[in-house]
């Protein structure tokens, strides 16, 4: 009985592979890519072509995918009519008017083999596959430990977690270490994988980097790369470059000053400046002698306005209790400084016109000295002293000892000393025409200078004076109605004190009247004689360039009239 159902099965197989090879023979031909190509999330369309004999006017069209090697029909299509199988697929799957099969919001469950079946009536039936290979492009990020990793020769310490999120298919992560790969070696790298499929089927690669972090690792960079396909092309990302905070011991302090490049002078601004070579930076204590300036997590010491009292030696002192070691470093501060000048003789009596006196500058400074004498500005005298010969009221005023260091740009100090010269009363007035008419007002103004201070005094009674002073100079400012008598007979001012006095006389003009305004008429007159004169000018304008014009035109020949006479007269002579 057996035997004879396999003879059965045996004879129907036959039956069917003939009746497909006469299918083919027949005509019925089917074509469909091996593969095709689509992305999580968008439409996927798989092409069916086929070809029937020209007597079959009847066909249909069947789609097939496979599972667990079992198809299972999900399409079919007539000429007139289209069936939908029962199946997870069915509210996304469609067939188009050319036969091909359409999935709408692709799924990593829809990556399958997909079979078109046709059938052709008396042509038989003929099927081709196709494989849809569905992909997306993952989501990378990189956590890195930010609270600072400690050098170490013993352990490995976690770098960072790179996670590349919903991708599929699984994407592969790299670690690179200053553009080279790493690998695990188990000792002094190792890298960590897990591979989580979510519940919508994309797959979560996260990897996590551990290495034995030494003190040069500070300058490294590290970043990840994913390696993942996207329909059916090979992809990569790499992630930006980051550096890990390593935590490291101080094997060396500095001390350094950050100020001025030149020599430093009193009243310069300065910065001691204390680093350690660790990380992080340990506390700083700064000492100058026995006396404590800095202690804190800054090792910066600011000085401003310096001066010699701040030269000396500083130090900078750093404990480090990780490996329980004192770091020290020293730094010289040398400020270059003058003391204040000293003129002798300290208290100056008074000169009379005609004296000599001798004034000496001397101070102390960190390098040699220049001394000059100014006055109003200018140098009259270089080296410490100023010689005074034969005084005059000129001579009376401020002058200043100033003093310099050479080697030191900008380093300078100075001292004002005042000559006081006895001499009576010196006037200065402004120098110019005075006008005035009777009844107006006017302004008067003289000054003298002299030790003793003088006494100004003016002329007139008839009016009012102010007074200004000023060191040994007195100001005074007079404001008059002018009167006849004012023109006619001027007015003094007159300074006077213990030694004499000085006078000037101030005269006023009358100033001129101001001539009528011209009438309508004379107006009218002068512009006719304007108008006449400009005639003139232009008729002696034309007569000479028309005799000009005759002129040249004669001595060209091109006056035939004239050439003729010229004849004429010749031959009269003759005769």
């Amino acid at each position: 009985m057996t035997r004879s159902r396999l003879a059965h099965v045996a004879l129907g197989c036959l039956f069917l592979a003939s009746y497909c090879s006469k299918a083919e023979a027949d005509g019925l031909e089917v074509s469909m890519p091996k593969v095709v190509e689509a992305e999580v999330g968008k439409e996927a369309t798989i092409y069916c072509n086929f070809f029937i004999p020209e007597n079959n006017s009847y066909f249909y069209v069947k789609w097939f995918y496979m599972e667990r090697n079992e198809r299972k029909e999900i399409l079919s299509r007539t000429q007139d009519r289209v069936e939908s199988k029962e199946s997870e697929m069915k509210e996304r799957i469609n067939i188009t008017d050319d036969f091909a099969l359409t999935i709408s919001k692709v799924t990593p469950r829809d990556a399958k083999t997909y079979l078109c079946q046709v059938g052709a009536g008396r042509a038989g039936f003929s099927e081709k596959q196709t494989e849809l290979r569905v992909s997306k492009a993952p989501e990378t990020s990189v956590t890195v430990e930010n609270e600072g990793i400690g050098a170490s020769k013993n352990e490995l310490s976690k770098i960072a977690t790179c996670t590349s999120q919903n991708g599929y298919p699984t994407p592969s992560i790299t670690w690179y270490k200053d553009q080279q790969p790493l690998y695990s070696n188990g000792t002094e790298t190792d890298i960590r994988n897990a591979v989580i499929r979510e519940s919508n089927g994309l797959f979560t690669v996260s990897s996590t980097l551990f290495e034995r972090v030494t003190k040069e690792d500070r300058d490294a960079f590290y970043h990840c790369q994913v390696d993942y396909s996207l329909m059916g092309v090979s992809k990569i990302f790499q992630t930006e470059n980051f550096q890990i905070k390593v935590l490291y011991p101080s094997e060396n302090v500095s001390f350094v000053i950050d100020g001025p490049k030149q020599e430093l002078k009193e009243g310069d601004r300065v910065t001691l400046r204390c680093k350690a070579d660790g990380n992080p930076e340990p506390d700083y204590t700064v000492f100058k002698g026995e006396d404590k300036l800095l202690d804190g997590p800054s090792g910066e010491l600011i000085l401003g306005n310096i001066t010699k009292e701040d030269s000396g030696t500083y130090h900078c002192l750093v404990f480090e209790f990780e490996i329980m070691k004192e770091l020290k470093a020293s730094v010289n501060l040398s400020v270059n400084y003058i003391d204040e000048p000293k003129i002798t003789p300290k208290h100056h009596e008074p000169l009379k016109e005609g004296e000599d006196s001798l004034l000496t500058c001397d101070a102390k400074g960190s390098k040699p000295l220049e001394f000059k004498w100014k006055r109003k500005g200018k140098v009259v005298s270089k080296g410490k002293q100023l010689q005074l010969v034969n005084v005059t009221h000129e001579t009376l005023g401020n002058y200043s000892c100033v003093v310099t260091v050479p080697e030191v740009t900008g380093l300078s100090r100075s001292r004002h000393f005042f000559v006081s010269v006895h001499s009576k009363p010196q006037l200065t007035w402004e120098q110019r025409p005075r006008y005035a008419q009777v009844n107006e007002l006017s302004s008067l103004s003289c000054t003298a200078i002299s030790v003793p201070k003088a006494t100004v005094l003016w002329s007139t009674h008839n009016g009012t004076s102010t007074h200004s002073y000023r060191n040994n100079q007195v100001n005074s400012t007079l404001q008059i109605q002018v009167t006849p008598e004012h023109l006619k007979s001027g007015i003094n001012c007159t300074a006077q004190n213990s030694l004499g006095l000085a006078e000037h006389h101030f005269r006023l003009e009358k100033r001129p009247d101001t001539p009528p305004p011209t009438t309508g008429i004379d107006k009218q007159k002068q512009e006719s004689k304007g108008v006449i004169i400009v005639a003139v000018i232009v008729g002696i304008l034309v007569i000479a360039i028309l005799g000009a014009v005759l002129y040249f035109l004669h001595k060209k020949g091109k006056l035939p009239c004239g050439r003729s006479g010229k004849q004429e007269m010749e031959r009269n002579t003759s005769i």
